[in-house]
């Protein structure tokens, strides 16, 4: 599982990951080089990892959750990427929503995700500057920041958890961004 810099999932998904897995702390610190003792502490919030050993437990987990699942991000992600720029205002944000009947849309400046605009988000401003002031809102102002972004290989079951604390998840496939994955998509997988 490639996740860019920044953009791991929550440490407290950990012990929910590794339960789900069936697997035991002291194969997860075998894995990932590190104690039992420091898996329990980070799992009982006790301590905080380092990036780099943080990236090391996921990417164990990655692997495998990816043993026992044979469909990948790519299988879900919806190829068609609705942008938006950082000039853009936030009623061109509502209005593309609305006539997309879409509930986000990743922010870029040239070929880079910068952020993402969610109705959640558009709602929160709303709440603090008023309806006027919103619509002419620029999005480099007023969105949030880059969603996670994993790899096209990602095991589908991965992203279970990464979509419940994100609006959406983009997708990369040698570093450019082909796809996007958003909460009605993660529902496919169910069937």
């Amino acid at each position: 599982m490639i996740i860019q810099i920044g953009l791991l999932p929550r440490i407290d998904s950990i012990k929910q990951i590794r339960q789900k897995i069936g697997i035991t702390q002291k194969k997860l610190a075998t894995m990932t080089g590190v104690s039992t003792s420091m898996i329990n502490q980070i799992e009982s919030g006790r301590s905080q990892p380092s990036y780099d050993t943080a990236k090391k437990i996921f990417d164990s987990l990655a692997k495998l959750e990816g043993e026992s699942s044979s469909h990948t991000a790519g299988d879900f992600c919806s190829k068609d990427i609705v942008k938006l720029k950082p000039s853009n205002t936030l009623h061109d944000a509502i209005k593309k929503m609305h006539q997309l009947s879409i509930s986000q849309i990743p922010v870029f400046n040239n070929s880079e995700v910068v952020g993402v605009v969610s109705e959640d988000g558009i709602v929160k401003h709303l709440a603090d500057v008023g309806e006027s002031e919103l619509k002419k809102a620029k999005l480099a102002d007023t969105m949030d920041p880059v969603p996670p972004i994993v790899d096209f290989d990602t095991p589908a079951n991965v992203l279970i958890p990464l979509i419940r604390y994100s609006k959406c998840i983009l997708v990369s496939k040698k570093s450019k961004i082909v796809g996007i994955i958003s909460a009605s998509d993660t529902l496919k997988m169910m069937e």
